[in-house]
């Protein structure tokens, strides 16, 4: 089976790299499974994962240098190797992970220098709980439709008023990046983000949300939520910039867990296929159950294909990394769901078990074709891209 370790001696990979996989890898054996988990207290589950984390340095890879982060911007090929190492032995310690780097991300890009002295620390610290906000009851996947608004309240000030939606760690958080519509141009080009304090008079928390796999999840009410002008991320009408920048470098990073869901489904499936009995032999003998292994493990490398290459163009210096990330991140949520679906099936019964870790797997792995793109949204990102370069031969031809 090729495993993150095998993946590790590509070529996209320093020896930093190897080093930073091992220590998070073994970590997570040593530590993951003394956790608090999820379906109990999802908040303290998750509270706790941010503070374990911290503790053990891994934080440190979501900021840059200069507010205590491992290099001097962010390595996307670092968050990856966490993503997928967490992901493969714990679904809520990658949430963890990621939400803090999320949450951040748009600080650390487009953050002015006290709003980064001010935020990235305590969140490099595990102090506070990061969150991204940006989808709404009637706009996820169109960011351009957007709704909530953001006018002018005073000299210094900005007003919030509307509502968010699914909002990861809602509910829990220090802090919200916020996008709204100040109005500077119709659509996409008149949107804003801000940093909104959790604690700021007018927010509050209306619903709590469950999910079929334990995370927090909150719906928030921003109704007057003042908030100080100097805490927009760029300028005004770089909203949707600043969201789309962020995911660029997110989204890969979703694929990435998704490998480590696939890589974890592909590993209890071998491990099954040779510990079952079935007809006076392992059911790995069977070539319908060597078939299913075969296409786990090649979608599974395939995936991390596309995912390292999305994550080392990055590093490499991309200004946009848009449709390698998008392919990244479909084809390896897609990939992953159906690894996992037959390591369920290889299971049987007991695959459908609460408490088995395929049936944990199952639950964990649906939201990632959803969140931060759906795959059909991406389908759309990847068409668009790879049309433009036709479009700008015809665009030079009728010159």
């Amino acid at each position: 089976m090729t495993s993150l370790a095998d993946t590790l001696s590509w070529p996209f990979f320093d020896d930093h790299h190897r080093r930073f996989a091992g220590d998070v890898a073994r970590w997570a054996e040593a530590t993951l499974p003394k956790l608090p988990h999820g379906d109990s207290d999802v908040d303290e589950a998750c509270r706790t994962r941010v503070a374990a984390l911290a503790e053990a340095g891994f934080l440190k890879a979501v900021v840059p240098q200069e507010q205590g982060g491992l290099f001097p911007r962010l390595d996307v090929r670092t968050l990856c190797i966490a993503r997928e190492t967490l992901a493969f032995h714990d679904g809520l310690a990658d949430f963890a992970f990621a939400m803090q780097g999320l949450g951040s991300g748009s600080i650390t890009l487009f953050g002015s220098p006290e709003l980064k002295a001010r935020y990235l620390p305590p969140i490099v610290a595990g102090r506070s709980i990061a969150a991204f906000a940006l989808s709404e009851p009637e706009a996820g996947s169109d960011v351009a439709a957007l709704a909530m608004t953001a006018k002018p309240d005073g000299p210094s000030h900005m007003r919030l008023d509307g509502t968010k939606t699914w909002i990861s760690n809602g509910g829990i958080a220090g802090h919200y990046v916020v996008f709204a519509r100040s109005g500077e141009a119709p659509g996409a080009k008149g949107l804003s983000a801000f940093i909104v304090d959790a604690d700021a008079p007018g927010l509050s928390v209306t619903e709590r949300i469950e999910v079929i796999a334990p995370h927090p999840l909150a719906t928030l009410k921003f109704d007057g939520v003042r908030v100080p002008v100097a805490n927009r991320l760029g300028v005004p009408g770089d909203g949707f910039k600043v969201a789309m920048a962020t995911l660029d470098i997110f989204r890969a990073t979703v694929g990435a867990a998704a490998l480590g869901f696939a890589r974890r489904a592909l590993a209890e499936s071998i491990e099954r296929a040779a510990s079952r009995q079935l007809f006076g032999a392992p059911l790995g003998d069977l070539q319908m159950t060597q078939a299913a292994i075969a296409d786990s493990a090649t979608e599974a490398d395939a995936a991390a294909l596309l995912v390292y290459r999305a994550a080392w163009t990055k590093d490499q210096g991309a200004a946009r990394v848009t449709r390698e990330a998008a392919m990244a991140k479909m084809f390896a949520t897609e990939a992953a769901q159906r690894v996992i679906d037959r390591a369920v099936q290889l299971f049987g019964g007991t695959g459908v078990t609460k408490g088995v870790k395929v049936e944990e797997l199952y639950r964990e792995i649906r939201a990632l074709r959803i969140y931060e793109g759906a795959t059909e949204v991406q389908k759309i990102v990847i068409a668009r891209e790879a049309m433009k370069g036709q479009a700008e031969k015809s665009a030079l031809a009728a010159e």
